[in-house]
């Protein structure tokens, strides 16, 4: 996997170019209003992560359209719910997506949680065929741990360019990165500024200030710097806007490192139960 030297870089995997960063869409308080997407596309960004889970599609796909960006510029992510895992439920659901979108394709189609009372084996070939068929023209999953990557890869006849699972500082993420990296995959970061944990980090408070950045930019400098690619989420325009603002400064060894030591037993955010109760990522 290699990034561009590019001030919007991107990450190849398997054919795919990856922007490293990107915007997410899971809803906050208020729902998502497709002035917000309107807004980061504008702001530079060209990666827009959504899902059926999320009931953003519509809005997505309008500010897609209103935004005046080419649709070829957008590397444009949804995901497929757990419950629609089946076969004919997965082909169904990727259909309901691309209507309320109003797309003909996905930049990247993705299985959002593992289900485990639907076998990989038949849901990998259904992701497979809908990159067959063209309503994708890459596949991958989110959520998944080493073993069951490997399986999904097993089953699936069609290579999978990425794994999206949380990422931030206080969650170690060590084995999973080298994991997906040996499988010559790509890895995006949801939840990069751990929802607002690390806003008050005496640590990235003093690199940020020392940097004359801010700590979200510390934050997703870091990951960007591991070659993971980050989709942080927020409803204010002016701040997504200064998340863009990451690809003028590089962090030192010794930053690097001492961020990367902030890691905590309990710093996971999502888990399985959020995705059967409602939980959003």
């Amino acid at each position: 996997m290699n990034m561009t030297t590019a001030a919007n870089p991107t990450y190849a995997a398997h054919g795919a170019r990856i922007p490293a960063l990107g915007v997410g869409t899971a809803p906050m308080t208020g729902g998502l209003s497709s002035d917000t997407v309107v807004a980061a596309l504008r702001a530079g960004y060209r990666h827009i992560d959504t899902a059926w889970k999320y009931g953003t599609e519509r809005a997505v796909g309008e500010a897609i359209r209103a935004s005046g960006v080419p649709r070829a510029e957008i590397f444009h992510t949804t995901k497929v719910s757990h419950e629609y895992l089946r076969a004919d439920d997965f082909a169904k659901s990727v259909d309901e997506s691309l209507a309320a979108l109003k797309v003909d394709y996905v930049d990247l189609l993705m299985v959002h949680w593992p289900n485990p009372e639907i076998p990989l084996s038949e849901t990998m070939p259904a992701l497979a065929k809908a990159k067959r068929e063209g309503l994708a023209r890459h596949i991958g999953a989110a959520n998944f741990n080493i073993a069951l990557l490997d399986q999904a890869i097993k089953f699936c006849p069609e290579p999978l360019v990425c794994l999206q699972a949380e990422y931030h500082p206080y969650l170690d993420q060590t084995k999973l990165l080298d994991a997906v990296r040996r499988r010559g995959m790509a890895f995006v970061a949801y939840c990069p500024l751990g929802r607002g944990r690390l806003f008050s980090d005496p640590v990235l408070t003093e690199i940020a200030q020392a940097r004359g950045k801010s700590i979200a930019q510390v934050a997703l400098r870091w990951l960007l710097q591991q070659n993971v690619a980050a989709i942080p989420r927020s409803s204010n325009p002016t701040r997504i806007a200064d998340n863009f603002k990451v690809f003028d400064f590089t962090l030192s060894d010794a930053e690097m490192a001492r961020i990367s030591a902030l890691k905590r037993p309990d710093g996971r955010i999502a888990n399985p139960v959020e995705r059967v109760s409602g939980g959003w990522d």
